[in-house]
Parts: structure tokens; C-alpha cells; sequence
């Protein structure tokens, strides 16, 4: 199973492996500069999980829970 953003742990630097979900709110996503291969800083989650914050490509930028949920990654060592 893979990890989301959702999961990944505050001040944790991860790559963009997948995303899922449908399309228009795949399309979100990806209008927001979070695709494949991207880098995302994840600073702050807010205690129940929503909103997650990150900044992506020198943006910082708010996540839905749900739409985090859609964004597979993997850690950068």
C-alpha cells in the first residue's frame, strides 16, 4: 500500500508518485502544480487532518483532506 499525503509526517520533504481520483478533481490537483515527480515540502496539518498544508514548487498552498488522500508519494531520503 502506498503512503499519501495524508499521511506524510509535518516538515517531511516527499516526490509525487501517483495520483488518483477522477478527473475533475485529479484536474484540481493538478492545476494546483502538484503532479508526477514533484517535490512537495508538507508543513503544517491542521489536528483532525484538514486542511493539510504544503508548499509545492515555492507556492504554499492549502489541501483538502480528501484531495491529500489522492496524492500518492514517497519519501525523499
Amino acid at each position: 500500500m502506498m503512503t499519501t499525503l495524508k499521511e506524510a509526517s509535518v516538515g517531511s520533504k516527499v516526490k509525487v508518485v501517483k495520483l488518483t481520483g477522477d478527473g475533475k478533481q485529479k484536474r484540481h490537483i493538478m492545476d494546483m502544480g502538484i503532479t508526477k515527480g514533484t517535490e512537495v515540502y508538507v508543513r503544517k496539518v491542521a489536528p483532525l487532518g484538514d486542511p493539510v498544508e504544503v508548499t509545492v514548487r515555492g507556492y504554499e498552498l492549502s489541501l483538502r483532506k480528501e484531495y491529500a488522500e489522492m496524492v500518492e508519494i514517497a519519501e525523499i531520503e
